[in-house]
């Protein structure tokens, strides 16, 4: 005997029932939920689906809560990202108000504290 759902995979339960975009859908929602996918914690490919929106690592047993059918959504992604440029952006102030470079070493004027009508040409220069 044959396998008979190679082609439709895990919608091959449905039949011909639903229809085929329907079932391509739900045949693309599951593969991803069923893929394997890291943990945030230890770092293992080992991340399972406990219920909708319940994550849990079969490796060091950390539990999270993320997306109903995968573990980190489009949102999640996104706000991480704006929250690592937002850091990096303070990060890089505070080193622009400490002073990272070495103490006593000239700097130039930034281009707002120069004055009211100064322009850089006319900035004194040796004759």
């Amino acid at each position: 005997m044959s396998k008979r759902t190679k082609k439709v995979k895990s919608v091959g339960r449905f039949g011909p029932r639903y229809g085929v975009s329907i079932r391509r859908q739900i045949r693309e929602v599951e593969s991803r939920m069923k893929a394997t996918h890291t943990c945030p914690t230890c770092g293992a490919p080992k991340v399972r689906r406990v219920s909708a929106g319940i994550w849990g690592c079969r490796k060091c047993g950390h539990t999270f809560a993320g997306g109903a059918y995968v573990p980190e959504t489009p949102a999640y992604k996104a706000s991480q990202r704006a929250i690592k440029e937002a850091l990096e952006g303070r990060k890089k102030k505070r080193e622009e108000i400490l002073g990272a470079v070495a103490p006593g070493a000239p700097t130039a004027p930034s281009p707002r504290r120069r004055g009211r009508g100064a322009k850089a040409s006319e900035t004194p220069s040796e004759e």
